[in-house]
C-alpha cells in the first residue's frame, strides 16, 4: 500500500470566508479531545480554510465532530505545472489502487486562481485519463465517471504556477448534516449557522442561557443549537464518501467505535431552545426537521409575529437571520402594520422606501426599527445577534452594536451584528470600543 494513503498527510477544510479563524480554534479543540496533539499544532488558518497534517483517524474524527468546515480534502499530490500535459504526469504519479478498485467510479472538480490554462474542463479531463489508465497498467481495467455520486471523488486546484491534486473525503458537503428534507425559502447553510453560534461563544451551557430565534424559517439556527445543546454530533446522521475507500475501509472497526462514543455522548440539554416564524406553514418545516434531527424535545416552536412575540425567560441570546419579502410581510402581521403606518406618516415614497426594505432585502423597512423596538420594551437584558449584508443595519434600527464580526453567506457579504439589549433607546455618544469591530 502506498504510504501516502496511511501515513500523516496534508490535509484542508474549506470554510466560509471569514469563519477561517472559528474553524481553526474548533478543529484545535476536536484534535485535542481525541488526543491528537500533534496534528492539533499543525492547525493553520488560511484563506477561505484551515490545513494541517493528519492521519486517517483525524479525518473520521473530523468528519463526524466539525461543525464549521463544508468539507475534508486529503492532499495526495502537489507541484508546479505549466500545461496540461504536467497535470497529467501529477496524477499519474498517485497509486490509484491503493484507493479504489476498477469497479468504482471517480469524479474530477477543478477550481482555480488565475490559472493560464484555457478551458479547466480539459484540465478535469486530463486528470481523469490519469486515474483510468493508472488503473488499466495495474489491473487490466479502468474505472467509470459518475458525476453525482462517485466513490472517488477529486478536487484539483490550480493557482497560476502550482497545482494540489485532493481526494474529497466528505462527498456530499458537510452541510448536509442528513436530517433535512424540507428546507423552505433560501435556507441558512447549517455550517453557517454553526458559525453564527461559535462567534456568539454560544455552546448550550447553562451558563450561555436560553435561545430564541424569532424568525426561525426551516429551523437551522435552532436545530443547530439543540444539538450542540445536546451534545449530538453534526456527521452522526450521514454517511461520507471515506467509507467507500480502501484506507478507511481498513478503520471501518474504529470509525464505527467513534460513533459509537458520540451516541454514548449524547444527553439532556442544559437550556431551552426556543424558535418560532409568522408562517404556520415554516414552522411546520421546522417541527418536522428538529424531529428528523432528533432535537424535537429540546426546542418550543410556536407561529408568531416576531413584533409581537413576548420574552420566553427574563434573559437569553437572540439569535437571528432575518427574512425579506412575504415571510416577514404575512397578512395582518406586525410588520405589514408598520410597514403601511411609516407610509402613512410620511407619504409614498417612504413606503416605497420601506416595501424595498421588506421585499429588496435592505434593511431601511419599518419592520427593522419596529422589531428594535419591541426588543428595547420587552428584551431588556438578552443579546441580540443578527446576520445581515446590511453594513447599516444597526442606523435602521437605531440600536449601537457592541460587536461586528464579517462572515460570508454565500457570495454575499454580511456582518453578524451583537447588540446588547436595554430599556429605552440605545442612541447617545459613539464608543469607539464598542463601535469597532472586535472579530480580531
Amino acid at each position: 500500500m502506498d504510504c501516502r494513503a496511511v501515513n500523516p498527510t496534508p490535509l484542508y477544510l474549506p470554510c466560509a470566508a471569514g469563519v477561517e479563524p472559528l474553524l481553526a480554534d474548533e478543529v484545535r479543540a476536536i484534535l485535542r479531545a481525541a488526543g491528537a496533539e500533534k496534528a492539533a499544532e499543525s492547525v493553520q488558518p488560511g484563506r477561505a480554510g484551515v490545513s494541517l497534517i493528519g492521519s486517517p483517524a483525524s479525518a473520521m474524527r473530523l468528519h463526524l465532530e466539525c461543525r464549521l468546515a463544508q468539507r475534508v480534502l486529503w492532499q495526495v499530490a502537489e507541484g508546479p505545472y505549466h500545461d496540461e500535459h504536467d497535470l497529467y504526469d501529477l496524477a499519474r504519479s498517485v497509486a490509484w489502487g491503493d484507493w479504489i478498485t476498477p469497479r468504482q467510479s471517480l469524479r474530477v472538480d477543478t477550481t482555480a486562481v488565475r490559472s493560464p490554462l484555457h478551458s479547466l474542463h480539459f484540465a478535469s479531463l486530463r486528470i481523469k485519463d490519469a486515474v483510468c489508465d493508472a488503473m488499466r497498467d495495474s489491473h487490466g481495467e479502468r474505472p467509470d465517471v459518475d458525476p453525482r455520486h462517485p466513490d472517488l471523488p477529486l478536487v484539483l486546484h490550480l493557482s497560476d504556477t502550482h497545482a494540489t491534486l485532493s481526494i474529497d473525503l466528505s462527498g456530499e458537503a458537510l452541510f448536509k448534516r442528513g436530517w433535512r428534507e424540507v428546507q423552505g425559502e433560501a435556507p441558512l447553510k447549517e455550517t453557517l449557522a454553526a458559525a453564527m453560534l461559535a462567534a456568539a461563544g454560544w455552546q448550550g451551557r447553562e451558563a450561555d442561557g436560553p435561545l430564541l430565534d424569532p424568525c426561525c424559517g426551516a429551523g437551522t439556527i435552532a436545530i443547530e443549537a439543540a444539538q450542540i445543546a445536546c451534545g449530538i454530533a453534526p456527521g452522526l446522521q450521514r454517511t461520507f464518501a471515506f467509507e467507500r475507500l480502501a484506507p478507511f475501509r481498513a478503520e471501518a472497526q474504529a470509525w464505527q467505535q467513534m460513533k459509537a462514543e458520540a451516541r454514548a455522548r449524547v444527553h439532556a440539554p442544559a437550556v431551552r431552545i426556543y424558535a418560532g416564524d409568522v408562517s404556520f406553514r415554516m414552522t411546520d418545516f421546522a417541527t418536522r426537521n428538529a424531529e428528523r434531527a432528533g432535537v424535537l424535545h429540546a426546542i418550543d416552536f410556536r407561529t408568531g409575529d416576531a413584533l409581537q412575540r413576548p420574552a420566553p425567560t427574563e434573559s437569553g441570546v437572540l439569535m437571528l437571520n432575518p427574512p425579506y419579502g412575504e415571510r416577514i410581510d404575512a397578512k395582518g402581521s406586525g410588520a405589514a402594520r408598520a410597514r403601511d403606518e411609516a407610509g402613512d406618516r410620511l407619504g409614498p415614497r417612504a413606503d416605497a422606501g420601506a416595501r424595498e426594505g421588506f421585499e429588496g432585502g435592505g434593511t431601511s423597512g419599518a419592520f427593522f426599527s419596529a422589531l428594535a423596538a419591541h426588543w428595547k420594551r420587552n428584551y431588556s437584558g438578552w443579546t441580540a445577534w443578527v446576520l445581515s449584508p446590511d453594513a447599516k443595519l444597526p442606523q435602521a434600527m437605531r440600536l449601537k452594536e457592541s460587536r461586528r464580526v464579517p462572515m460570508w453567506n454565500g457570495p454575499i457579504e454580511c456582518r453578524l451584528f451583537r447588540f446588547d439589549l436595554v430599556a429605552g433607546s440605545m442612541r447617545g455618544p459613539r464608543n469607539d470600543a464598542a463601535g469597532a469591530d472586535l472579530s480580531r
